[in-house]
C-alpha cells in the first residue's frame, strides 16, 4: 500500500489545503503514513508569512534529503505560499535538487496530474502560476468534530508587512450555492462545527451585505451545529454581521478581529485603513449586539520605527478591549513587501522585550477574566478526550476542560465552571444537551 506524509505549516487555511492534498492522494490509493520514514510521497505545504516559517521548512527539507538518499524512489514535493513567493521556486531548485515537484498556491489541485507526469517521465516538475480561480478538490478531513470550509481565497488589502496578497492572489469568492451544499453535507455527516475560512471573510461576494446573507442562509440549515468564521478585517466588519450573530443560535458568539497595533501612526504605516478609535468603535458595536461575545486578536511588536510610546499605546488598547485570546508576534521582514524597504528596523532585543511585556499584560487580563467566570454555566462542544479529561469550547470560544468520557466527544454538553487556574478553565459536566 502506497503511503503519503504531509508537512503543514501556517494558518488554518493551509491545514484545510492539506486536507485537499490528502483527498487527492487518497483517490490515487495512498494512505497516510505515521512518519516521513515510511512514506512513498512526502509533501511540504508551506507558509511564508514569517521568516521563521520558511526556516522550519528548510530545516525539515534537510531531514528529507537524507531519507531520499536512502530511498531514492520516493517522491518529494513542495507547494504553497513559500514556493509561490517571488524567486523562491528558483532558490528551491538550486538548493534542493532532491525535490521532484515544485508548485504554488494556485495549482495545488493539480497534484495528482503532477504525480502521474513525474512517474511517467522521471523529470522534475516546476510549475508556478501567477493567478488562479476557485477550484474545488476532494477533501480528506482530519480536524475532528470541526470541518473547515473555504468561502473565498486571496486578499486585496495589501497591508505593508504582509506577503499574502502576493502569494495567494486577489480575492475570489466561491458560489454561495456550493458553500451551502458543502455545509449541508457536512452536517448530514455528523460534523458539529463548521469554520468558514477566508483571508477577509467580510469581503465575501464583494462585501456587505453578502457575507451576512451567507451566514443567514447557513443558519437555516437543519440540525444542531455551530458556525464559526475567520478572519475578519476591522474596516469591513459590519453591523449586518453582528445582527445575524445576535439572532442566530447556530453562529458562534465569537469573532477574531486582528488589530496589529494600538498606535495610529503605526497602523497608517501598516496600511490597515483604520485608526485605534475606529477599531474600538467596532468592538463596541459588536458588544452592543452580542454582549457576551468572545473576541480574540493578532498584535505585532517591532514594526519599523515603532517607538516605546507606540508600543505602550498597544498595551493600552488591549487593556481597554480585554481579549479572550491574543496572538502576539514579533514583526518579521518579508522580501517583496513595502515594510521590508522601510528604514528604522527595530533591534531584536527591543522586540523581544516588548513582546514579553505584551504577553505578561494579556496573561494578567486573561487570568482576571477566567476567575470572573467561576460559577457560570456554558454550552460546550466537546472536541477531544485524553487520559480521563474532556476538552471543548463554548460558543464564545472559552476553552474548558472537564470530567467526562470518550463518548462525550462530538456532543454538546452543559458544563459549570468550578475553577480557574493560570488562565485555564476547569468545569464540571452537568448534562448532555
Amino acid at each position: 500500500m502506497k503511503k503519503y506524509f504531509i508537512n503543514t505549516y501556517g494558518c488554518q487555511m493551509n491545514v484545510h489545503e492539506s486536507e485537499k492534498l490528502a483527498g487527492i492522494l487518497s483517490l490515487r490509493g495512498y494512505t497516510e503514513a505515521k512518519t516521513q520514514e515510511e512514506a512513498d510521497i512526502i509533501l511540504f505545504n508551506t507558509c511564508s508569512i514569517r521568516e521563521t516559517a520558511e526556516s522550519r521548512v528548510l530545516g525539515n527539507l534537510g531531514i528529507v534529503k537524507k531519507i531520499k538518499e536512502r530511498r531514492p524512489d520516493i517522491i518529494v514535493g513542495i507547494c504553497g505560499c513559500m514556493s509561490q513567493r517571488n524567486g523562491a521556486a528558483e532558490m528551491l531548485k538550486k538548493r534542493c535538487p532532491f525535490i521532484d515537484i515544485i508548485f504554488g498556491t494556485f495549482n495545488m489541485y493539480k497534484l495528482g496530474e503532477y504525480i502521474d507526469e513525474f512517474q511517467k517521465s522521471g523529470k522534475r516538475i516546476v510549475e508556478i502560476w501567477d493567478k488562479g480561480g476557485v477550484e474545488d478538490s476532494p477533501v480528506l478531513r482530519s480536524s475532528g468534530v470541526n470541518a473547515w470550509v473555504n468561502i473565498m481565497y486571496g486578499c486585496d488589502n495589501f497591508c505593508s508587512y504582509c506577503i499574502v496578497p502576493y502569494v495567494k492572489g486577489r480575492e475570489r469568492s466561491r458560489r454561495k450555492e456550493d458553500i451551502i451544499n458543502e455545509v449541508k453535507e457536512l452536517v448530514a455527516n455528523g460534523y458539529k462545527e463548521v469554520t468558514l475560512l477566508g483571508q477577509n471573510v467580510n469581503s465575501y461576494g464583494g462585501g456587505s451585505p453578502e457575507f451576512a446573507m451567507l451566514l443567514s442562509d447557513l443558519s437555516d440549515i437543519d440540525g444542531k451545529f455551530r458556525i464559526k468564521f475567520m478572519t475578519s478585517h476591522p474596516k469591513d466588519l459590519s453591523e449586518d454581521v453582528a445582527k445575524i450573530m445576535s439572532q442566530s443560535d447556530k453562529i458562534a458568539k465569537y469573532v477574531h478581529l486582528p488589530v496589529q497595533s494600538g498606535s495610529d501612526r503605526i497602523l497608517k504605516l501598516m496600511n490597515r485603513k483604520y485608526t485605534s478609535s475606529e477599531y474600538l468603535e467596532r468592538i463596541a458595536m459588536i458588544r452592543s449586539f452580542v454582549p457576551n461575545v468572545g473576541i480574540s486578536s493578532d498584535l505585532m511588536v517591532g514594526f519599523p520605527s515603532e517607538t516605546e510610546d507606540d508600543y505602550l499605546q498597544s498595551e493600552e488598547l488591549i487593556k481597554k478591549v480585554r481579549y479572550n485570546n491574543l496572538y502576539t508576534f514579533i514583526y518579521s521582514r518579508r522580501s517583496g513587501t513595502v515594510a521590508d524597504k522601510m528604514t528604522e528596523q527595530i533591534d531584536i532585543k527591543v522586540k523581544t522585550d516588548r513582546i514579553e511585556r505584551l504577553i505578561k499584560t494579556q496573561f494578567d487580563i486573561g487570568n482576571e477574566i477566567a476567575i470572573s467566570l467561576v460559577g457560570k454555566t456554558y454550552e460546550i462542544l466537546c472536541d477531544s478526550f485524553d487520559n480521563g479529561i474532556c476538552y471543548g469550547k463554548s460558543s464564545c470560544d472559552k476553552s474548558v476542560s472537564f470530567n467526562g468520557d470518550e463518548s462525550d466527544v462530538g456532543k454538546f454538553l452543559e458544563v459549570k465552571i468550578i475553577q480557574a487556574k493560570n488562565n485555564k478553565l476547569i468545569g464540571e459536566k452537568l448534562c448532555r444537551l
